[in-house]
């Protein structure tokens, strides 16, 4: 099974919301999910519009999981993926 870090839509019409799911990639955008890590809101300008649960991001990426482009971006802004790249360089 092909695990993917994704974004799935939430929210009402012209007032999405995104949770930064672990999903499989077979499954449709807002289907099946394994574990909500996170959340995003783009309507708020805020730099606290995005949550994320590290732990759990990095357990995901550490077991194979591909983060989609846009959830790349969220990781990287936070942190997370430099932390997942040094630990796998040993670092």
């Amino acid at each position: 099974m092909a695990v993917k870090l994704r974004l799935t839509r939430m929210g009402s019409k012209r007032n999405p919301y995104y949770r930064i799911v672990a999903a499989d990639s077979r499954s449709p955008r807002d289907g099946r999910i394994i574990e909500q890590i996170g959340s995003y809101n783009p309507v708020s300008k805020s730099e606290e519009n995005i949550t994320v649960d590290e732990e759990k991001a990095l357990k995901w990426l550490g077991n194979g999981a591909q983060p989609s482009d846009t959830v790349r971006n969220i990781l990287s802004r936070k942190g997370i993926m430099e932390k997942f790249h040094n630990a796998k360089l040993g670092k």
